[in-house]
């Protein structure tokens, strides 16, 4: 129930945001005078902007078990998967949350967590990260994983990913309204350089709007990080764990599931593209350094 209504707070900031500047830049006044609709327009964005995002959440659970060939293991199959089970069942019970499916698939070392919802979510782990951790670094990661559920996650980088949609899409077509009409000097409907100019802001926003939801992961994977630290009593497993992860290549996860692995991100300008921060500074921040 609580996410339904910062869900539907959420779209009503975002509108209330949009129209305010709209209005105070004068934009508004103009674009009503030339006969566009602000409310429509304003409503118009919020759809298209996170339909999208929801709908990649809600399909998300089944989307990874296809994307990475992962298999639901239930802890018949083998002793290893037998503990993962058990670990995953106690670490939900500590984090209050229902117990979610677990996943093994196959490649180099990474895990991710998924699901719409966090009593049913899916924690998966690939056999890399199976074979190069120790129980104590693996139990971590897991920790990691179920505080990321825990912490509703998913659900509120679906929500960014929606309002920054929201803006790109309302921006990119005031832009390229505006555009038309003063420099184009369409003078009736809309004209070439209304496609032309909105399809350039959306590219250029777009591009903005990434850094941000970015951003937005990099600060959750700090947050799962001192998570994990609390499920298991003591920050040092985790430490462990990533300082392992720093010496390994990670895993590549699908493009869509990037942002859900427990490690990633790039140097330079990368960075402000990165859904994962710097092992150092992950290591850092558990120390208190950060």
């Amino acid at each position: 129930m609580k996410r339904i209504v910062l869900f539907f707070a959420t779209n009503i900031a975002v509108l209330a945001v949009l129209a305010f500047f709209v209005n105070v830049l004068g934009v508004g006044q103009f674009l009503t005078e030339e006969g566009i609709d602000l409310t429509s327009l304003l409503v118009f964005s919020a759809i298209i902007g996170f339909s999208g995002a929801i709908i990649s959440l809600l399909i998300s659970k089944p989307m990874a078990k296809w994307s990475t060939g992962a298999r639901i293991v239930d802890g018949s199959e083998g002793t290893t998967e037998y503990w993962l089970v058990q670990t995953v069942q106690r670490l939900a019970q500590k984090a209050a949350i229902g117990m979610p499916e677990v996943a093994v698939f196959q490649g180099a070392p990474n895990a991710f967590a998924t699901g719409a919802f966090k009593n049913s979510a899916l924690v998966a782990v690939s056999t890399g990260l199976l074979e190069s951790m120790n129980r104590d670094e693996l139990e971590a990661v897991l920790g990691h994983e179920v505080a990321h559920v825990a912490n509703g996650d998913m659900v509120t980088l679906t929500l960014i990913q929606g309002v920054v949609n929201t803006f790109v899409v309302f921006l990119s077509r005031i832009i390229g309204f505006v555009v038309d009409k003063a420099i184009f000097k369409t003078q009736r409907g809309v004209g070439p350089g209304f496609f032309i100019t909105s399809i350039i802001s959306q590219i250029v926003l777009g591009i903005l709007a990434s850094m941000i939801v970015a951003w937005f992961s990099r600060q959750r994977e700090f947050r799962a990080d001192a998570g994990s630290a609390q499920l298991l009593g003591s920050p040092q497993p985790m430490m462990a764990a990533l300082a392992r992860l720093g010496s390994k290549e990670p895993g590549v996860l699908p493009e869509s599931f990037k942002a859900s692995g427990i490690a990633g991100g790039g140097g330079g300008f990368r960075a402000l593209f990165a859904t994962h921060p710097p092992i150092e500074e992950r290591i850092a921040a558990l120390q208190g350094k950060r």
